[in-house]
């Protein structure tokens, strides 16, 4: 039994830079007519409560999508992300958090199809709720997200964004991305892959951007957003990257106007900066 429940973080920090580059990933891909696939390899439950149950615990979101909230000098990149979460809150009120499937599902259009992968018992089954009246245009697969992506690349239309963003709780994580992204390139060498990981002061953390570079000498996307100087006990988050194989060309130009943003946004103390590279 897996342990993880994403809801203790929803809207946090990490979630506003994972999220942001989504949204923005999948208007690139809606660009074009023909259909694309959204492959989730760790989906979650899609939607979160943010005034009961595992969120309330240590209320992430007010220094995360909270800050953002009622800015009204966002960056395009940042007021795209927050109208989809407003949009969830029609009141005005931040009562609830979309995870990547629900903000996937509100960009894709009818001919757009998407796969989810989820391996917590009950997070699939909030999942599978929140996805009822999807029909086919939604599968969810009770499984492993690293070994069942492979059944399903490449996809049909040649075209996709497959999110890889596992908890990384088990340290095993690390390695088993970096496989699952090396091998998936080679089933479908054009596809955008986006990377999630988290910043912490675990070794396999702080390399872990070097290893992904040496996967493929093409072309890719490197963002990372610390907020707080690492926790003196050695526990906690403190930043995030996301590592995006292929990304879309729009997406650096974005990223410079946004990652500057949210550092004097989401900062809480005097070492929250940013990182933006690029290849290809």
């Amino acid at each position: 039994m897996l342990s993880y429940r994403h809801a203790f973080h929803a809207g946090n920090h990490a979630d506003v830079l994972k999220h942001a580059i989504v949204i923005q990933m999948l208007r690139h891909l809606g660009l074009k007519d023909k259909s694309y696939w959204y492959i989730d390899t760790h989906a979650g439950a899609g939607v979160y409560s943010l005034t009961e149950g595992f969120a309330t615990k240590n209320a992430e979101f007010e220094t995360g999508i909270g800050r953002l909230w009622e800015r009204d000098d966002l960056p395009p990149l940042l007021a795209d992300y927050v109208d989809e979460v407003k949009a969830l809150n029609p009141d005005g009120d931040l009562r609830f958090y979309p995870g990547s499937p629900y903000l996937a599902w509100r960009t894709m259009r009818e001919q757009d199809r998407m796969r989810l992968f989820e391996l917590h018992s009950t997070e699939i089954d909030v999942l599978r709720h929140n996805f009822r009246d999807a029909g086919r245009r939604a599968m969810i697969y009770d499984s492993d997200g690293f070994d069942g992506i492979k059944a399903i690349l490449p996809p049909p239309p040649r075209r996709a964004l497959v999110l890889i963003d596992p908890s990384y709780e088990d340290k095993r994580d690390y390695a088993r991305t970096l496989t699952c992204v090396e091998e998936s390139l080679k089933r479908f060498a054009t596809g955008t892959y986006a990377v999630w990981y988290p910043i912490v002061t675990r070794m396999e953390s702080q390399r872990f951007a070097d290893q992904l570079k040496a996967i493929q000498p093409g072309d890719w996307l490197h963002a990372a957003l610390i907020v707080k100087k690492p926790p003196t006990d050695g526990f906690g988050l403190f930043g995030s990257g996301m590592f995006v194989f292929n990304p879309p060309y729009t997406m650096q130009k974005a990223l410079k106007a946004s990652l500057p943003y949210l550092v004097d946004a989401l900062g809480e103390d005097d070492t929250a900066s940013f990182r933006l590279e690029h290849q290809g």
